[in-house]
C-alpha cells in the first residue's frame, strides 16, 4: 500500500466537500448537521498557510481522504498549539492509513515550530479515540452532553500530544 500526500489547492475543495458531507449526513464525527459550502471549509481548511497545512491523502494513487493541521482558536496566545484533523473517504477507513497521516502530520507541525497538536474527537467516535491513544495522545478534556446530532446527545473529548 502506497501512501501519498498532496497540498490541497482550491480545485480539490468539491473533492474534500463529498467526503466531509458523507460524515455530516452520516456520522457523529462533526457536529455540522447540514452539508457546507467550499468557502465555508476555507474556513478551518487553510490553504497555502505558513503553520497550518493541508493535504490529500491518496492510497495507491487513489483519493482516500484529507487532513488537516488548523489553528486551535483563533487567539494569538494559542499560536503554538493547533488542532489536528483526518477524514477518510468510508472505502479507506481501518486500512491504517489514518495512523501514517497522523504520523505525517504531526512531522510538518513540528517543521513549523508547532508544540501541542489537539484532536476533538466526538465521544462515541471510538475509531478516532483508538488512533490518537494508539499515537501517543493523552487525553485532556472530556466535555459531557455538548452536541446532539441524530437525536442522540453527545460528549465531545480532546486529545494532546506535546510534539516539541
Amino acid at each position: 500500500m502506497e501512501i501519498e500526500f498532496k497540498p490541497i489547492e482550491e480545485q480539490d475543495l468539491p473533492a474534500i466537500k463529498g467526503i466531509y458531507d458523507w460524515y455530516i449526513e452520516n456520522s457523529t464525527a462533526t457536529f455540522h448537521t447540514e452539508p457546507i459550502t467550499t468557502d465555508q471549509l476555507k474556513e478551518f481548511i487553510y490553504l497555502n498557510h505558513p503553520w497550518y497545512n493541508s493535504y490529500l491523502i491518496y492510497c495507491d494513487k487513489e483519493l482516500a481522504g484529507y487532513s488537516f493541521i488548523t489553528n486551535y482558536k483563533k487567539r494569538q496566545a494559542y499560536d503554538r498549539s493547533a488542532e489536528v484533523t483526518i477524514y477518510l473517504h468510508p472505502d479507506f477507513c481501518n486500512k491504517g492509513i489514518g495512523k501514517v497521516a497522523l504520523i505525517y502530520l504531526e512531522q510538518i507541525a513540528i517543521s513549523n515550530g508547532l508544540k501541542n497538536l489537539i484532536g476533538i474527537i466526538s465521544g462515541d467516535n471510538v475509531g478516532s479515540i483508538a488512533l490518537f491513544e494508539k499515537c501517543g495522545y493523552t487525553k485532556c478534556a472530556h466535555f459531557k452532553n455538548v452536541g446532539e446530532k441524530f437525536n442522540k446527545v453527545l460528549d465531545v473529548v480532546a486529545y494532546q500530544k506535546e510534539i516539541g
